[in-house]
């Protein structure tokens, strides 16, 4: 009997932790969500990591932060936003937090993926990579 109560209680505690843990990264791509919903550079930079990975359509470059800024705006400035959803997202095994979204600006659709550096309470972008479909 005491075998099952704890059993029962070392489960509910594994469910309880998860959860926490998957509605933290879902806090943290809160504001990143805003950010390219909004088409806003400005707002996006306070969230990339030192160097950030960016791809646009299969073409992946390494940029500084602020280059990632420039790119970003440039980006928005051709492609304004119309909408940006996040559809899913989750961490790996190793607890880094990502998201897949669907970004619908002026020139078309895109899938858009999106990398947090691991472990921050504060959300790092480490990797955004954009996909026309």
């Amino acid at each position: 009997m005491k075998s099952i109560f704890t059993k029962v209680l070392l489960f509910s505690w594994f469910l309880l932790v998860g959860w926490g843990a998957q509605a933290q990264g879902g806090d943290q791509l809160t504001a990143v969500r805003s950010a390219i919903a909004g088409g806003s550079s400005r707002e996006l930079a306070q969230y990339l990591a030192p160097s950030v990975e960016v791809g646009f359509d299969g073409d992946h470059q390494s940029y500084n932060s602020t280059q990632t800024e420039l790119v970003m705006r440039n980006f928005f400035a051709k492609n304004a936003p119309n909408s940006f959803e996040i559809v899913h997202q989750g961490a790996s095994n190793d607890g880094i937090p990502y998201a897949v979204g669907r970004y619908v600006g002026r020139s078309g659709t895109y899938q858009v993926f999106i990398k947090l550096k691991p472990k921050r309470s504060t959300p790092l972008i480490d990797t955004i990579d954009f996909t026309k479909e």
